[in-house]
């Protein structure tokens, strides 16, 4: 298998539930090759440097096998290697999340009167 889509491989690799997210988030510039902007039908090769952002995370990657069918969650990882940096990154990241929480992310949707004052008195 030498020619594979960036959006099937993102698929494939399990970054997105669904390969027409991944093809959205390519189309957006989420996923960057080398630090460039590219198009969902460009070709992955073995040792390209890939920055995704899936929403919720930020990953750095390094391409290290080809597939374009979802499999298991094993060999998902073995499809890439992630960079020490975005590990660091990642892990500082959800530190932050997990000591620093928003105290609007437990609202859903628009705040009641009773959310409006708790966010008041917590100084947002």
């Amino acid at each position: 298998m030498e020619n594979v889509r960036i959006d099937k491989w993102l698929w494939a690799a399990r970054f997105f539930k669904t390969r027409s997210l991944a093809t959205d988030a390519v189309d957006r510039g989420k996923a960057k090759a080398g630090g460039e902007r590219m198009k969902p039908s460009r070709t992955v090769r073995l040792g390209d440097i890939l920055q995704i952002d899936n929403g919720s995370t930020e990953w750095e990657v390094v391409v290290r096998g080809l597939s374009d069918v979802r499999g298991s969650a094993e060999k998902a990882q073995q499809l890439y290697e992630e960079t020490a940096e975005s590990i660091a990154k990642r892990r500082q990241e959800a530190d932050r999340r997990r000591y620093f929480r928003e105290p609007g992310l437990d609202i859903k949707g628009r705040p009641t009167k009773r959310d409006r004052r708790l966010l008041d008195r917590t100084g947002e």
